[in-house]
């Protein structure tokens, strides 16, 4: 079989279990919040019960990986979502009551929420069980079934998942894809009824076209440079106590990780010395640290040393967190901040993705909204400030998917309160009640009794209600 036979059962193969998706969906195109309630509890219970073996798999994956960094970042807040919606379901499938108005009266008007129907789900390898559970979570809340295409970067835990999923649908309910880039390519092409893709913002512009010829909703969660903003009240250490986990969790490998630091002019020597004081508390000052991810593969690895290299050749300087030289045939690498930055480096025009911080000086705080304004929108915006008047002007004055005051990346967390970027970094939202509509198609339903008001606007045109209905409503 050649390439191009390859590819086309491929694609069969595909949409054979999208159509049986879809055939299940139209027997059933309703469930109960008592039969969804069932399915998010037995997920629950799965997940539970394959813990052990995601954070085993997620380790083999990464070389190393904390068994706390996954759990916490990966297992714990798909458990928390599924009772938070378990929760609040018979409230969000409630038809909403709306206001008819006079021009409609007497008439019903409500909003009723139906499923879509088959979602599409595309994983990218950084939290392969957080951002694949969590859009099926709220897929299935809002009465979907989906399809979920797995990163081919971490095979091991794509075992785990499937088993563990397998265990508890049937294909028809939830199944999931694995493949390299030509079988995400054919993925993101299918019709599905919503497609939600987490990943590059250059992907998910491909995504984005491919879903177009289909007219399939799209809901992109990408990246950017997300940038934290030190205000001059700010105490240096107390800037780095509240940022350094955000950037240190998984090292650095998450979309809303600090991308780089905008620190007053004076106190970025004092930044350094501080972070790599509460690094090498946090990790040691030497190699191998059980309590820090590795690079996920020798691919990244090498992309991060080679945009180290490249800012180093154009004039950068570069210090480890830990105090020691890069090894380079290890793929643990401490945070490497950057001072002296131009804008034609590497680092400063792609999301970095990875243990590597550059730190930009400012001499007036007017200069980091200028800065940020001049660049795509972010995905996160923090602010490390205790001044009220300060807090408030950077909010107004930027725009970001998210922002943190004073903390990093855990507004990720807040169950209760959408997620999702803006340009750049995505388009659309999830998590909670959002997630719920996103994945729900609001529908609006009028309805009359016996008596037809409606009749009062038929031809012949011009008589005298019609008049004063018009005299009425147009002033």
């Amino acid at each position: 079989m050649n390439m191009s036979e390859k590819m086309n059962t491929e694609l069969r193969e595909l949409s054979s279990i999208l159509t049986g998706q879809k055939q299940a969906y139209r027997s059933a195109p309703n469930p109960s919040a008592k039969e969804r309630i069932a399915q998010l509890s037995a997920l629950k219970s799965a997940l539970l019960s394959f813990q052990d073996d995601l954070v085993n798999a997620l380790n083999e994956d990464y070389g190393q990986r904390p068994a706390q960094d996954s759990l916490i970042a990966d297992i714990m807040p798909c458990i928390v979502n599924i009772n938070y919606t378990i929760k609040r379901l018979n409230k969000w499938m409630k038809p909403q009551r709306r206001h008819a108005g006079l021009l409609l009266a007497p008439a019903k008007v409500e909003v009723h929420y139906q499923p879509l129907g088959v979602v599409g789900i595309m994983v990218p390898w950084n939290f392969p069980v957080m951002l694949s559970i969590g859009p099926l979570i709220t897929a299935l809340a809002a009465g979907n079934r989906a399809m979920i295409k797995l990163s081919e970067f971490t095979p091991s835990t794509n075992q785990v998942i499937k088993k563990m999923l397998s265990s508890i649908f049937e294909q028809n309910t939830v199944t999931c894809i694995e493949g390299e880039a030509n079988i995400a390519a054919e993925f993101s092409a299918l019709p599905f009824d919503h497609l939600i893709f987490t990943g590059s913002t250059t992907v998910g512009r491909h995504v984005m076209r491919a879903a177009a010829d289909n007219l399939t909703p799209v809901t992109l969660e990408l990246g950017g440079k997300s940038p934290v903003i030190i205000a001059p009240d700010m105490p240096i250490d107390t800037a780095v106590e509240r940022l350094i986990f955000g950037k240190c969790l998984n090292a650095g490998q998450i979309c809303v990780a600090p991308d780089y630091i905008l620190c007053p002019k004076d106190k970025v020597e004092a930044f350094i010395s501080s972070y790599q004081k509460q690094f090498q508390t946090m990790y040691g000052d030497k190699h191998q640290s059980t309590d820090y991810a590795h690079v996920i593969n020798e691919n990244q690895h090498n992309r991060l040393l080679s945009w180290l290299d490249d800012a180093v050749s154009k004039g950068a300087k570069v210090v480890s967190a830990n105090g020691q030289d890069i090894d380079r045939n290890s793929r643990e690498l401490a945070t490497q901040l950057v001072t002296e930055t131009t804008d034609d480096m590497l680092i400063m025009q792609q999301e970095i993705f990875g243990p590597i911080l550059p730190i930009i000086s400012y001499e007036d705080i007017s200069e980091t909204i200028d800065y940020i304004n001049e660049r795509a929108r972010p995905l996160a915006l923090y602010i490390m400030s205790f001044d009220t008047e300060t807090q408030q002007h950077l909010l107004s004055q930027t725009h970001s998917g998210g922002v943190c005051i004073n903390e990093t990346i855990f507004h990720v967390a807040a169950d209760d309160a959408p997620f999702g970027g803006i340009g750049d970094s995505g388009m659309g939202q999830y998590h909670g009640k959002e997630g719920f509509l996103t994945f729900s198609k609001a529908k609006t339903v009028l309805s009359r009794g016996k008596l037809n008001i409606g009749k009062l606007v038929h031809p012949p045109y011009g008589g005298l209600i019609q008049r004063l209905m018009l005299k009425f409503f147009l002033r």
